[in-house]
């Protein structure tokens, strides 16, 4: 079996998500620890015992999803399953950073600051309302780009709108300018999309409106430390793997306003021998859209002490 581990991105956050492994797993509890740490708050106990709208906050949701992420992954860690028994490692947009840390390129505190910041400055890159993302179902990247080209050009000169995930053969989401995005959702259904429904989120990520937080994350990158991966990272926006540190932190930035490549990612590495793909963290998502992209591989999903329990006994 040649596997993949893969990290979730926001949407993925619940309350409680990550507390049995930091029960179970003294190496699981030291992550949230040193992710507490690392950003002078008790991140944790918003993960464990707070409110749902106060975790899906970006700048809260984007720590939080990685700091369960990399738990889920000592947990493995502790019964024998290292992060270099992977083949590849890759994460959709936030989870790229849990798949760097994972692969040993960036430090868990470093990780950890890096995100809040990033989800602050994704959060204020654009007025709250000024932005939308709605997911287009039932056409491929292809039409949905089109379908996005369309719906800006219809507007007044400036606005955006862009194909932001291409998350599996039909479902694309695009972002930008709330009016251009609206209609974007009013041409797809005319060009027979299953469904087009506006997403309930707080900013227009993986657009150029995103410039700003690009610029914000680019100053932040240029005082850390990327070492090369143990594991090869496969990038958004290249839908390949790096592993050059320097090309790393160049596309870390792009990838703010850059789209998200997730199937082209998940066929990349189908293509290379990939037959399994351990989602390691929160939830189950990635495990039904690799399931929709890579028909013939296994998918698990290892975010609680039965699920690793349930991972050892299959490796």
């Amino acid at each position: 079996m040649t596997r993949a581990f893969v990290f979730p991105g926001q949407g993925a956050q619940t309350v409680g998500m990550g507390r049995a492994l930091a029960e179970a797993y003294p190496a699981a509890k030291a992550v949230f620890d040193e992710v507490d740490e690392a950003l002078g708050e008790k991140l944790s106990g918003l993960i464990w015992e707070g409110d749902q709208e106060a975790l899906t906050l970006t700048e809260n949701a984007q720590p939080a999803l990685m700091a369960t992420s990399i738990a889920a992954l000592r947990a493995l860690e502790a019964e024998g399953i290292a992060a270099t028994s992977a083949s590849f490692v890759a994460g959709h947009s936030l989870g790229e950073y849990s798949a760097l840390c994972a692969a040993g390129a960036l430090e868990l505190s470093d990780t950890a600051r890096l995100l809040r910041l990033r989800g602050r400055a994704m959060q204020e890159a654009v007025p709250v309302g000024a932005g939308a993302m709605a997911a287009l179902l039932g056409l491929d990247f292809a039409a949905a780009a089109q379908v996005a080209a369309e719906a800006a050009a219809a507007g007044p000169g400036g606005e955006v709108c862009q194909a932001a995930n291409d998350n599996d053969p039909a479902q694309v989401v695009v972002s930008g300018h709330r009016a251009a995005v609206e209609r974007a959702v009013e041409i797809a259904k005319a060009r027979g999309a299953k469904r087009a429904v506006l997403l309930p989120v707080s900013a227009p990520f993986h657009c150029a409106l995103m410039a700003p937080a690009a610029r914000v994350m680019a100053a932040a990158l240029d005082e850390v430390r990327i070492e090369a991966p143990l594991v090869p990272v496969v990038a958004n926006v290249r839908a390949e793997a790096v592993s050059d540190p320097a090309l790393i932190r160049r596309l870390l930035v792009e990838q703010v306003t850059g789209s998200v490549r997730w199937r082209e990612s998940v066929e990349w590495m189908a293509a290379r021998g990939v037959t399994a793909f351990w989602e390691i963290g929160a939830g189950k998502a990635l495990s039904g859209m690799i399931r929709r992209i890579a028909k013939e591989a296994g998918t698990r999903a290892v975010g609680t002490p039965e699920d690793v329990a349930a991972a050892k006994a299959e490796a």
